[in-house]
């Protein structure tokens, strides 16, 4: 297979009928009532073994998805056809499976490895490495202060990507909820705290203001008017800088018409050097995993 040497995200979203027949666990109840009372979201990744273009459907190889379904293969229905031609056997995806009550559904697909590399996207994203130097972009805190990400260096940075009104328990809020774990395992190690500092980047600059980005990070770390800020910083870039700062960091974000972002996940672990050490692109990571990576890096400091 010939790997791409970005990854493609595409602005089209699918639909998917997924047969299943009794191999998978019953969806779990709603967790975001108030955006859709019959849906929960996943995070989906696979290689596409088939495509069939006169049904305008693929069979996806999907892995494992934590609490939904066990690693399968499946046929996936097109909800926009014409973009069938883009996809190939052997491509590997992620998608956002939406479950319902009546059908599955997959959204906004992203093209992590091209077997028949035939599709130029307009813009690359940075298919992100282990050892990637991040360059030093520059975002406005939940302070109203510029801060950027090279004053970060000589501590592990920890960096995720959310949006403040997402409704998706399962992406955004999921993600604050672990970085605040996190936030509290390391204050209970003060060695570990003051080499250490936590951001979360919003992706929605627009309507996540200083004064937002402030109140919704005051909740999350539960000090609310108490809250300083001086681990956890909550910031947007400009918009101008929105999306250089997106594909460096494989984060795929589109605007819907209710005002929602359709997106994808993307979190980093980044060493006391300024480059990647760990990427996590999906939910399925838990907070000890991350306070290991530390953990890790520190020791590998101490020992050079």
């Amino acid at each position: 297979m010939i790997r791409s040497t970005a990854r493609t995200y595409l602005l089209t979203l699918l639909a998917c009928a997924i047969v299943v027949g009794g191999c998978r666990q019953k969806p779990a109840e709603p967790s975001t009532p108030a955006a859709d009372a019959h849906s929960k979201h996943y995070p989906v990744r696979g290689k596409i073994v088939t495509v069939d273009a006169s049904k305008a459907e693929i069979v996806l190889d999907a892995a494992a998805i934590p609490g939904f379904m066990e690693a399968m293969t499946m046929p996936y229905k097109l909800k926009n056809p014409s973009i069938i031609s883009e996809l190939h056997p052997g491509d590997s995806i992620t998608a956002t499976l939406i479950a319902t009550d009546d059908s599955d559904l997959l959204d906004e697909i992203v093209i992590i490895a091209q077997a028949k590399p035939d599709y130029k996207p307009s813009y690359f994203y940075h298919p992100i490495q282990p050892g990637d130097q991040i360059p030093d972009f520059h975002l406005v805190n939940q302070n109203d202060k510029q801060i950027h990400l090279a004053q970060f260096r000589g501590k592990v940075l920890l960096i995720t990507f959310i949006y403040t009104r997402c409704p998706l328990a399962d992406f955004c809020p999921r993600m604050s909820r672990n970085f605040a774990q996190i936030d509290k395992t390391l204050a209970a190690d003060p060695s570990l705290y003051k080499r250490t500092h936590l951001l979360s980047v919003s992706f929605d600059p627009e309507y996540d203001t200083p004064q937002v980005l402030r109140s919704y990070g005051s909740s999350y770390t539960g000090k609310y008017t108490n809250e300083t800020f001086q681990h956890w910083d909550f910031a947007a870039p400009s918009k101008a800088d929105l999306a250089p700062l997106l594909r460096f960091f494989d984060v795929g974000a589109t605007p819907e018409k209710d005002r929602t972002i359709t997106h994808s996940l993307s979190t980093l672990v980044i060493g006391p050097d300024g480059k990647v050490f760990k990427w996590y692109p999906t939910n399925d990571w838990t907070p000890d995993q991350i306070v290991n990576d530390v953990k890790q890096l520190i020791a590998q400091q101490g020992k050079a």
